[in-house]
């Protein structure tokens, strides 16, 4: 699907275009009672509602900047942001989950979130939104909803094995997600973010690749010891990214891996190897904080269904469905 000439930050056009794509792509879409109970298990996990808040990643800063393309990035695609012309970027990282006070250094704030707005010269825009996990836990909505309502149903004093150590033995893609190491951040600029949904690029000649996308900081990664986290603030990570900002740009490489022959592009469980070629796409030039982040929190409904030509989506269930998710999400946070 491709969509322009959208005006950024009109909410109400975000929910609108939030659910056009599953409308449009019927036959492969969610039922939209499971997305509903995808978010309100989302809520009970997090003891919320939390009223003009998002339901997941709830705790967020937002930054603006620009982005550069590569030249390189015209040989996948003839996406317009990707093209020769800088466009501005409007971007927000986040923690894990629908807590809005939850701790920088609680292992539940893991895997962080980076959602990245492009807005082009002539108004239109596209998103990108990534973790800093290479892999989803399961491969469809409906099993994340089972994983879910496993972790509800899991308590202080449930027998063992709990409900979600029943379902983590007999899923093995919970079992790789669970292995995944995850890490403190030093930064939210110091970690690398994965596009864990495949997207279709197709370049001026009519050249299609599936591709993921990979945002690399170009300072490299680094992380906290575990003495270093103990020592850390609740918000170390919403301290550090201003204070770095006012000494210069964070830079990101936003990178096409792309998919061969054989590599699985519609189960975001499935990790491609790390011999992928990966293509240069541009780098991201981060330059400060927004004036009003929580204006800003509000105001913006990212949507990784928001394509401009020469990106189409996969079949992948888990992308189609989050479209649906976060219009609801929207909704309700901007409900009176």
């Amino acid at each position: 699907m491709n969509i322009q000439r959208f005006r950024p930050f009109n909410i109400l056009s975000c929910l609108l275009m939030a659910t056009l794509p599953t409308a449009v792509l019927a036959d492969q879409a969610l039922d939209k009672s499971v997305v509903e109970q995808i978010v309100d298990a989302q809520v009970t996990l997090a003891k919320g509602p939390y009223k003009g808040l998002r339901t997941n990643h709830t705790k967020g800063i937002v930054v603006s900047g620009t982005f550069t393309p590569a030249a390189t990035a015209s040989t996948l695609t003839k996406a317009a942001h990707l093209q020769d012309t800088p466009s501005k970027v409007t971007v927000r990282f986040s923690n894990a989950g629908g807590m809005p006070t939850i701790e920088d250094t609680n292992p539940g704030a893991n895997p962080r979130g980076i959602a990245i707005r492009f807005e082009l010269p002539d108004g239109s825009i596209t998103d990108i939104v990534s973790l800093s996990v290479n892999a989803f836990p399961v491969s469809t909505p409906e099993a994340f909803l089972a994983f879910l309502n496993a972790r509800i149903a899991t308590t202080a004093d449930s027998l063992k094995p709990t409900p979600v150590e029943k379902m983590i033995a007999e899923t093995p893609s919970l079992q790789r997600f669970v292995a995944i190491p995850k890490p403190f951040p030093a930064s939210f600029a110091s970690l690398t973010y994965h596009g864990i949904n495949a997207f279709q690029f197709t370049n001026a000649k009519g050249e299609s690749h599936h591709i993921r996308y990979r945002i690399e900081p170009l300072n490299g990664q680094e992380f906290l010891s575990p003495e270093q986290v103990a020592a850390a603030t609740p918000d170390y990570l919403f301290e550090e990214l201003p204070r770095r900002l006012e000494t210069g740009e964070v830079k990101f490489r936003l990178l096409a891996q792309v998919a061969e022959k054989n590599d699985v592009i519609h189960d975001p469980t499935a990790i491609w190897p790390e011999e992928r070629k990966l293509v240069d796409l541009g780098v991201l030039h981060l330059q400060a904080p927004v004036p009003d982040n929580a204006a800003a929190e509000k105001a913006l409904a990212f949507n990784p269904l928001i394509l401009l030509d020469g990106i189409a989506p996969s079949d992948d269930p888990v992308l189609l469905a989050r479209p649906g998710a976060y219009a609801i999400s929207v909704s309700r946070r901007m409900a009176p």
